[in-house]
């Protein structure tokens, strides 16, 4: 389950840290709202794979902003509320909830739901969404860099370094070893022919993120934390 983003719309500031915490010592990467006037807009922002949804909010509550969501999106919500009552989990189920937890409840019994609804959901795409940053992540399914709900589409070649810079994350990966995952596809590519690949990639990627993604260990090679 690394690598997938829940988003945790829980006004109560004390349990939204404790369920950020719980869920990334299991790799989770778990962002809170802000902004419970602006949860769509935020929602839209952050594009999680998983929502964790409060029905108890400021302003709307947690059923308003579920329609909102499924009118853009099908990403599995999770109700965590103190209200119990049939009628309650009708409502919750009957505007596009996929789960409902009562509280007080244990994080383990919360985690199961997740790990079982993540599975259910994306099944084998699990693992082919890899975060580079918060926003950031690569796509090796669809070839692309995806930020904010937008993507950039990877040649081959880039392709073939994001890729390999990813499976080595927060590790040095040398020259020789890019050149060589390279030469794999049949293209001649030299020490200078390298040297401009990774010099357009990470002029692409800036301008794209707005952020330098590939770093360089001088005289070792290249990386991404």
């Amino acid at each position: 389950m690394e690598g997938i983003k829940i988003l945790i719309v829980e006004d109560d500031r004390t349990l939204a840290n404790e369920l950020k915490d719980f869920l990334s010592r299991y790799g989770y990467m778990a962002v809170l709202i802000q902004d419970f006037s602006k949860i769509l807009k935020e929602c839209m922002e952050v594009n999680p794979d998983l929502v964790l949804m409060d029905i108890n909010l400021p302003f709307y509550d947690g059923f308003y902003w579920c329609s909102q969501i499924r009118e853009f999106s099908q990403m599995p919500i999770i109700y965590i509320s103190s209200r119990n009552s049939d009628s309650d989990k009708i409502m919750a189920i009957a505007q596009g909830g996929d789960d409902f937890v009562e509280k007080p409840f244990n994080l383990s019994i919360l985690k199961a739901k997740i790990e079982a609804i993540i599975r259910r959901t994306y099944q084998y795409k699990v693992n082919q969404k890899q975060y580079i940053r918060d926003h950031i992540y690569y796509d090796s399914s669809n070839v692309c860099i995806c930020y904010k709900n937008q993507k950039m589409d990877l040649t081959k070649s880039e392709n073939i370094i994001i890729k390999e810079l990813m499976e080595q994350k927060n590790r040095i990966v040398s020259r020789n070893a890019l050149m060589d995952e390279l030469w794999n596809t049949d293209e001649f590519v030299s020490d200078n022919t390298l040297t401009v690949l990774i010099s357009r990639l990470r002029a692409k990627l800036k301008d794209f993120t707005g952020d330098e993604l590939i770093g360089t260990k001088k005289g070792q090679g290249y990386y991404i934390e």
